[in-house]
């Protein structure tokens, strides 16, 4: 009956909320239930000091552009930003997305924006000479004609400073006038203008001169600026080598903002040719450009232009070589040494392992310049020493420098697979060797009908991120080779052993020519959509294995 009691009495003090002890005295409280993420003061200390960070970061970036016009981008900002802060200030509720919501911001930073910059640059024409805005292609070409006046008298002039901007104090030498201007504003006379013992104006209120020390460390800034003279850009501008005298330039062609035009001396007419340039009549073009949209013409130029599209063709051609070539012979001689070395009678396999891997424990693109080293036609130990002085030109050839590639490849790729394949062997039950021995089966017969095909059940993803990884695979090709030896039939840096990750980035970065974003970008998609394809189909074979599974 008393327990009966006590039972009747905990139960109902768990009602009230409380617990009595069967010990007499007061009923204890129940325990305080641990709210999830919560980490005392020092918790919410860093996180404040962390949401503070990237608040001002954020602020800074809004006023950076807003100063570029570019409003939808600050309305991103300003969400994604309200987000993390309502997140991570907010209940317990909250904490699932607390922990997604890093790994999700990295993954849209570092992998979804670049796809989708990448794919906004393949339809510009974004590049060496269409880098900027309009406005800027016409200041530059402007600048760029500008030819001094012959007969142009000496300007005494004094550098000054105001709110980091750089100007002219420049004294008239017709009339002694002191006349003040900017890279944005004309000259124009200037009240208050001190002046020094020659009567040239020197100094003026608000601005500061700069010392012979400024001068210096400002020489790149001040050979730049160029002051216009008055409002007409045909009365040309000035201009300053040395700080103290400037003389009048004016530009071989001026521009007409009315019919956004420039017209040279000669008289030729340069108009926008909705391409992103001013051109004349006959087709030529003033350079810079800038950057405008040119729909799929990236994409046609790629297999249509001469000095792109046969060298292309190769390239791709080659790429599913090398990439098939490396994948199958590293699997097979990963695989084989894994079978080696995995036989139950061999006597120091731990000695034999750490020798087989230990070209994977060096840096790939390490590894590639001592292998060019090797490899060398006259000094290498390849040909000095293997080959008695011979001077076999192993990466100078086309077929020699792609046979290289892949050998330096496989010595560089199959430990990993051996690895894997080490793995995947002990993972095999005992049985089956032994249910093989009965039925009578060789070992060839044992491994080719049961082993192998248990192994790819495993091992054939790893197969196909192998072959994405070789189809990519910058490091080997760009320190061995630099994809050379070069094609003959065209002006760019392209070559036999290049690979379309490599020719993307000669395209990209100019490497022998000018940089062409948006075709680098084009080819990137292309990229893309090869490895994409490729890998869904790939993907879809396996699920074949899976019945032997």
């Amino acid at each position: 009956m008393a327990n009966n009691d006590v039972t009747t009495a905990i139960d109902n003090g768990r009602t009230r909320g409380t617990v009595p002890s069967p010990f007499g005295g007061a009923p204890a409280a129940p325990p305080e239930p641990r709210r999830a993420g919560g980490s005392g003061i020092g918790g919410l200390l860093a996180k404040i000091i962390l949401l503070g960070l990237l608040d001002a970061v954020m602020v800074w970036a809004i006023f950076i552009m807003a100063g570029l016009g570019m409003w939808i981008p600050i309305a991103i900002v300003v969400i994604i930003t309200g987000l993390i802060n309502w997140i991570y200030l907010g209940r317990d509720k909250r904490l699932p997305a607390k922990y997604l919501v890093p790994g999700v911001s990295f993954l849209l930073i570092f992998q979804v924006f670049v796809i989708l910059f990448s794919g906004y640059i393949a339809f510009t024409n974004y590049g060496d000479g269409h880098n900027g805005s309009k406005q800027d292609a016409v200041a530059a070409i402007s600048q760029a004609g500008l030819k001094r006046v012959p007969d142009s008298p000496a300007y005494p002039v004094a550098i000054v400073q105001k709110d980091g901007v750089l100007g002219v104090l420049a004294t008239d030498p017709t009339d002694q006038t002191a006349l003040l201007g900017t890279a944005q504003t004309p000259l124009a006379p200037v009240k208050d203008a001190q002046t020094d013992f020659n009567g040239n104006a020197s100094k003026v209120p608000g601005y500061h001169t700069l010392s012979l020390a400024e001068v210096l460390d400002r020489q790149g800034e001040i050979g730049d600026l160029a002051v216009r003279v008055s409002n007409d850009p045909a009365d040309g501008v000035l201009k300053t080598d040395d700080a103290s005298t400037a003389y009048v330039y004016t530009s071989d062609v001026i521009y007409d903002a009315k019919s956004d035009t420039f017209t040279a001396t000669d008289g030729t007419v340069y108009a926008d040719n909705g391409k992103g340039s001013f051109a004349s009549g006959d087709g030529k073009a003033l350079t810079p450009g800038w950057q405008v949209n040119v729909g799929f013409q990236n994409f046609v130029r790629a297999f249509t232009d001469p000095q792109i599209a046969g060298p292309l063709w190769r390239v791709i051609l080659w790429t599913f070589t090398f990439a098939i070539a490396s994948t199958f012979l590293t699997f097979a001689v990963g695989l084989f040494f894994a079978i080696v070395l995995n036989h139950p009678r061999l006597r120091g396999k731990k000695i034999y392992r750490v020798i087989v891997i230990l070209p994977y424990a060096f840096p790939a693109f390490l590894s590639a310049l001592v292998w060019a080293g090797l490899l060398n036609p006259q000094f290498g130990f390849v040909n000095q020493v293997l080959f008695g002085g011979a001077e076999i030109p192993w990466l100078t050839d086309p077929w020699l420098a792609r046979f290289s590639v892949i050998l330096v490849n496989l010595w560089l790729g199959y430990p990993y697979m051996f690895l894997v394949c080490t793995g995947a062997l002990q993972s095999l039950p005992e049985e089956v060797d032994e249910a093989a021995k009965v039925d009578g089966a060789s070992p060839w017969r044992t491994f080719r009908s049961i082993k192998l095909p248990l192994l790819l059940v495993s091992i054939a993803p790893l197969l196909i991120t192998t072959f994405a990884f070789n189809f990519n695979n910058f490091n080997v090709i760009y320190m061995l080779t630099r994809g050379w030896p070069r094609f003959t039939d065209t002006t760019l840096d392209i070559g036999a052993t290049d690979l379309l990750i490599t020719m993307v980035y000669k395209v990209a970065f100019g490497a022998g020519g000018q940089r062409d974003f948006g075709l680098a970008s084009a080819l990137s998609i292309l990229i893309f959509i090869l490895v994409g394809v490729i890998s869904i189909i790939a993907f879809r074979r396996t699920k074949a294995l899976e019945e032997i599974h």
